[in-house]
């Protein structure tokens, strides 16, 4: 059977990218990254891809005269490559209707927070600055609004007394390359089942 094919969306470094592509490449997730789009011409993320063979694109939103056109151009890149599964990996643009009625229940996000707490950008700053003792990482189904879709796995991480919000969000971002290719594994398995807002193992629940 034919591995599920992932498109990956980011913006920065694309650290859990590369958690993405190990783990595929060392046989824990059965898929294969398909393609790796950026809006953002220097984005790292389409350096490790271009590294690792795979398609890595530039598509700047300025060269669209509306997002919905923007989002339109991402949608029949991925459908080019025939993508089965949409992963934000650090994409610091909203998804749009266009994209997720195309991908319904296919695209999957990283945040660095337990949600629904601290949604939204610096979510590892904003849990520090709380004084939560607990904070962690989420996986979940994107939906049309900011960081609301089903979750599907978490990560919990304890806040240490002398920690800085710079090493709790490193802390952070070990778990999230350990949970986000756990959750595309289950995803490629047919492992999820979604009832309303919650998310069962097939067969557990």
């Amino acid at each position: 059977m034919e591995k599920l094919r992932l498109g990956v969306l980011a913006s920065g470094r694309g650290s859990n990218l590369q958690s993405i592509m190990d783990a595929a490449d060392g046989g824990r997730v059965d898929a294969v990254v398909a393609v790796v789009v950026s809006d953002k011409a220097g984005a790292f993320a389409l350096e490790r891809a271009r590294r690792a063979g795979i398609p890595a694109l530039h598509v700047s939103p300025e060269a669209f005269p509306s997002g919905e056109d923007y989002e339109l151009a991402i949608v029949e890149i991925l459908q080019k490559h025939g993508v089965g599964l949409v992963c934000l990996a650090g994409y610091m643009r909203i998804v749009g209707g266009r994209m997720l009625e195309t991908f319904p229940y296919r695209v999957m996000n990283i945040h660095p927070s337990l949600l629904p707490a601290f949604p939204g950008l610096h979510g590892q700053q904003q849990a520090f600055d709380y004084g939560v003792k607990y904070s962690g990482c989420t996986v979940h189904f994107v939906d049309a609004g900011m960081d609301t879709g089903p979750i599907i796995l978490q990560a919990v991480v304890p806040v240490l007394d002398d920690d800085t919000a710079d090493t709790l969000a490193a802390r952070i971002l070990e778990q999230e390359h350990r949970i986000y290719p756990e959750a595309i594994g289950l995803f490629a398995r047919g492992r999820l089942e979604i009832e309303g807002r919650k998310v069962y193992l097939r067969g557990e629940k």
